[in-house]
């Protein structure tokens, strides 16, 4: 088992963690997709990234540039997004060395998968 701390912030080890979506396997809610996304960011995972997109706001191809290393997440608010619901909002605030992205996404679940649709950016608060 990887021992090395996931870098979505819940302090687990990335292989019990985040490392099981990143692979393929369903995220349980909209946060823990939404931690994945976060995480695939960090390791520059675009096929992980287009694979959580929702079809019909996805697109076509996604090419991580670098730039600026993601240094942290923080979970400002959700709501919905359970294993029971079909749609979610996570907000956030992910910290980079030039700044923070402040962004509340919306989720959707489809066939028991949940997908990124969309996320309004908004100056941090």
């Amino acid at each position: 088992m990887d021992t090395v701390t996931c870098p979505c912030g819940t302090g687990r080890p990335f292989d019990a963690c985040c490392g099981p979506v990143l692979g393929g396997r369903p995220a349980p809610t909209a946060e823990a997709l939404m931690r994945s996304r976060y995480t695939a960011f960090v390791r520059g995972d675009a096929a992980h990234l287009l694979a959580s997109w929702h079809p019909s706001t996805r697109p076509r191809r996604l090419r991580p540039e670098p730039g600026p290393v993601w240094t942290g997440l923080e979970i400002v608010d959700r709501s919905g997004g359970t294993m029971f619901e079909t749609d979610g909002v996570v907000e956030f605030r992910a910290h980079r060395t030039d700044g923070v992205l402040h962004e509340r996404s919306r989720f959707v679940r489809e066939d028991g998968r949940w997908y990124y649709v969309d996320g309004e950016i908004s100056p941090d608060r």
